[in-house]
């Protein structure tokens, strides 16, 4: 079993879920991916290599420069509230993992199922101690995938 690397308050998605969340996404090419909490960036380089159009949202300078050292698409050094209030694209796929603790877990569903594309879906990664109403919820031992599906 490979160890994740942890440091502060960064918590890398392991392996599992990260493979499980790409099964439930299945063909990406084309599509515009936003990777709100970017962190290290590797859901969002993964969707890249993937084929997504991806716009990296992270709140910390250091995080971000090295996501933009690695990363083809767009990188957004900011907070990912107010960065979905002023969006102008609407995203079919957007890929949140707040930190664990983070308060404003409802405005963030409510202003993502505002600008996600109809036919979009919308993936929280989260601690399974913290429960919402999703569409659908897959959990990987203390990791749950909360996901929401726009309408068409």
């Amino acid at each position: 079993m490979k160890k994740t690397r942890r440091s502060g308050d960064l918590r890398p998605t392991p392996s599992l879920v990260k493979n499980a969340l790409f099964n439930i996404l299945g063909d990406i090419r084309g599509l515009l991916f936003l990777d709100l909490f970017a962190g290290t960036g590797q859901i969002g380089l993964e969707a890249e290599r993937r084929g997504a159009e991806v716009i990296f949202v992270e709140k910390n300078p250091v995080r971000a420069k090295r996501i933009r050292d690695k990363a083809r698409g767009r990188v957004v050094v900011g907070d990912a509230l107010r960065f979905l209030v002023r969006l102008d694209a609407e995203p079919d796929i957007v890929f949140a993992d707040p930190p664990y603790g983070y308060s404003r877990y409802r405005d963030l569903i409510d202003r993502v199922l505002k600008v996600l594309k109809p036919g979009g879906v919308f993936i929280l990664e989260h601690d399974k101690r913290t429960r919402f109403d999703p569409d659908e919820e897959r959990v990987y031992g203390d990791t749950v995938l909360s996901i929401w599906r726009r309408v068409p």
